[in-house]
């Protein structure tokens, strides 16, 4: 699928790793970051979603998302993403990323507004549930961060170009093509939310560390079954 993410933000807690870990399914292991598993709270804007070579249609194609994510390595040595809960404002996508990829979609009522170098985010869930999970966000625009201010920990928390999922109940992956995100300074307005709770996770303590992006346009491609790395061959004496 071809797709653009748009009008995004970051917001990311530390958390312990075996807190993390035990919501994960057989064969992801949480990926830590100087000893602390990451959880993100990330609302944007889809827009132009489509298959290849083919035109996105204006109402389906356009939709604001949140999604609730850690960092997992796979049992194939390889590192990405795992969803505990995407929340998007359009049915028909919702039962496509149930039924075809075996995403936990929800469908829920959402908005992304922007104005003035602020961006404001609702979303409120209507199914499968609990009914009424909500996340409503103000957040504040800053400058572009430089090249050279972004260290080793923003890049871990952005730059992620792989999928995981269970599908048939089988583990699966999905790469994403994108260029850099182009990140800017953001700080938070106001923010009110129970999806990382309802997800199971504990409420996030702190305020979050924080990245937002204009968007970039992403590639996704075909669910693939997760092998285990081929271990080196043992001699026989």
């Amino acid at each position: 699928m071809c797709q653009d993410w748009r009008t995004l933000t970051f917001l990311h807690w530390r958390y312990p790793p075996q807190t993390v870990q035990e919501l994960l399914p057989a064969g992801l292991e949480v990926e830590t970051f100087d000893g602390d598993a990451w959880v993100g709270l990330i609302p944007f804007l889809m827009d132009r979603v489509r298959a290849p070579r083919l035109p996105s249609l204006p109402w389906l194609s356009r939709f604001p998302e949140t999604n609730v994510r850690t960092y997992v390595r796979g049992p194939d040595g390889r590192t990405g993403i795992w969803f505990f809960s995407l929340d998007a404002a359009r049915l028909p996508a919702v039962l496509s990323g149930r039924l075809g990829y075996g995403l936990p979609y929800q469908w829920s009522a959402m908005s992304v507004r922007g104005a003035g170098g602020a961006i404001a985010y609702h979303s409120r869930r209507r199914w499968p549930g609990p009914p009424g999970a909500h996340c409503d966000a103000q957040i504040e625009l800053g400058d572009p961060f430089p090249q050279g201010e972004l260290g080793p920990l923003d890049h871990f928390l952005t730059a992620r170009f792989r999928l995981y999922s269970v599908f048939a109940d089988r583990l699966v992956a999905a790469d994403a093509e994108h260029p850099p995100w182009p990140l800017r300074h953001a700080w938070l307005g106001h923010l009110r939310h129970n999806l990382i709770e309802v997800a199971g996770l504990p409420t996030p303590r702190g305020r979050p560390l924080m990245h937002a992006s204009d968007g970039v346009r992403v590639r996704i491609g075909m669910w693939r079954p997760v092998r285990a790395a081929a271990q080196p061959a043992v001699e026989q004496g």
